[in-house]
């Protein structure tokens, strides 16, 4: 399964520590280079800009054209890049975090998740133990409501590994 991901699910699984999820559920992990421009960004975090310097080689990243089409004038160029990506090559999936993306993503007929999803996928796969990322994952600067955490907890239950 191919997955497409955005800068904010990248930056999030470096921050606690399980970046390395994606190539064990998704057998190609492709990123716009518009995405790791973002996360080589001097504002972020050392750990992620690190990180996306020296990128793993199961990380595909593709160059794409900054497209702007009707409902994505707000949108940030890296998740231009991942949607537009993600429909070029019909990618399985798109990992993406932002509201505003994950609707346009859905409206283009793109299948959705986001950091959040990833994990509990892992959990359900016994590669993670749910609970504990959630927590690391509270204690960055990750932005979602408590219901969503708890709705995460809900569904993918609390599988340790």
């Amino acid at each position: 399964m191919i997955a497409v991901v955005d800068a904010s699910p990248l930056c999030y699984l470096v921050l606690i520590g399980e970046i390395d999820l994606l190539p064990q559920l998704f057998s190609r992990v492709m990123v716009p280079q518009a995405v790791i421009l973002e996360l080589r960004h001097k504002d972020a975090p050392d750990v992620v800009r690190n990180w996306a310097s020296n990128l793993p080689l199961w990380i595909s990243v593709e160059e794409t054209p900054d497209v702007i089409s009707a409902g994505m004038e707000k949108l940030q160029a890296g998740e231009r890049a991942a949607i537009f990506l993600a429909e070029s090559i019909k990618a399985a999936i798109i990992v993406i975090d932002e509201k505003a993306a994950r609707l346009v993503a859905e409206q283009r007929g793109l299948s959705v998740t986001g950091t959040l999803g990833v994990i509990g996928e892992a959990a359900t796969r016994g590669l993670v133990d749910l609970t504990r990322a959630i927590d690391r994952l509270r204690r960055t600067s990750f932005r979602c409501s408590p219901a969503l955490f708890k709705a995460t907890l809900e569904r993918y239950g609390t599988r340790s590994v």
